[in-house]
């Protein structure tokens, strides 16, 4: 969400919410994204709705394109899919554009295609994101942190697995079921991640960065028990603890620590300086062990709500 509220009269805009966009209106959105990000320092739109934008219509995915004068100038994504909680959304204007009310005027139409109940992001947690989500009347309620550490000086000993636990990588096609389903259970409190589909996968495993080099499975015997998947961001130099999970009754055996110090071993052997992930800030056991290893609060995404 970034964006400032401030209207101005005499600039006419219109809203259009959409199931699905033509090529074309993916390509203007995906080229707003990259002007904000510039300005920004980060996505406005997640990993997750910047894959939506492809593909085609998605079941409780809808689109918000708002031009002026027939230019694209802001854009929304709803997503209604979690059966507990209200609607999640994210949001960016132009940064061209700011300052005419037009991110006031997408979070007012989110808002009423949610019938008020909304929950929606702002990366980076910008002021003027903060802003907006007081205009708004949305409170907030999350905040995800960015931690990093440095690889250059990763000297981690051996990691020592669980007894009977083996671990290698991923076999696309092979593997995908059996990576869904400990990935639900070992995500069953976290629907945006334990939710993930088939569908969702294949997005993943067709963006130029996967690896299954990277992606770590640990099995006890045939049952695959946990698994680190890692990232590779190459532009910047930056290798990313993008999925650890360990299933629900291989918890506490330390098989997570095992499976973060292989995905780090592998990314420090790429030769990259820098590694990240993404944590809950509430999630204190988890950010204790990440703090143990190195890694420090880089930078921080926040989620507003409405109160329901």
């Amino acid at each position: 969400m970034t964006s400032d509220d401030t209207v101005r009269p005499g600039r006419p805009r219109s809203i259009e919410t959409l199931a699905a966009l033509s090529a074309e209106q993916t390509e203007a959105v995906f080229g707003l994204l990259a002007e904000a990000a510039r300005t920004d320092g980060q996505q406005a739109v997640s990993e997750q709705g910047r894959l939506q934008l492809r593909g085609g219509e998605r079941a409780g995915v809808a689109h918000l394109l708002l031009t002026v004068h027939g230019e694209l100038v802001g854009y929304a994504q709803l997503e209604d899919t979690d059966p507990v909680e209200p609607p999640a959304a994210e949001l960016v204007v132009h940064p061209g554009h700011r300052g005419h009310g037009h991110g006031r005027a997408l979070g007012a139409a989110l808002l009423a295609a949610s019938g008020k109940r909304l929950r929606v992001w702002a990366h980076g947690g910008h002021s003027a994101a903060r802003h907006l989500a007081q205009v708004l009347g949305l409170t907030l309620f999350r905040e995800l942190r960015q931690m990093r550490r440095s690889l250059t000086d990763f000297d981690a000993p051996e990691p020592v697995l669980p007894p009977g636990v083996t671990v290698r990588t991923f076999v696309p096609g092979q593997d995908d079921a059996a990576w869904l389903a400990v990935n639900a259970a070992a995500f069953a409190h976290h629907p945006e991640q334990g939710s993930l589909t088939q569908r969702d996968l294949d997005d993943r495993k067709a963006e130029p960065w996967f690896d299954p080099a990277g992606f770590f499975l640990a099995f006890r015997g045939d049952e695959l028990v946990g698994f680190h998947w890692t990232k590779v961001h190459a532009e910047e130099g930056l290798g990313e603890v993008y999925v650890l999970g360990v299933g629900p009754g291989a918890q506490g055996g330390g098989l997570g620590k095992a499976l973060t110090t292989i995905g780090l071993r592998h990314l420090a052997g790429r030769g990259l300086p820098t590694a990240m992930l993404y944590v809950d800030a509430d999630n204190k056991a988890a950010v204790s062990v990440y703090e143990r290893l190195g890694f420090v609060t880089h930078e921080v995404d926040l989620m507003y709500r409405t109160e329901t």
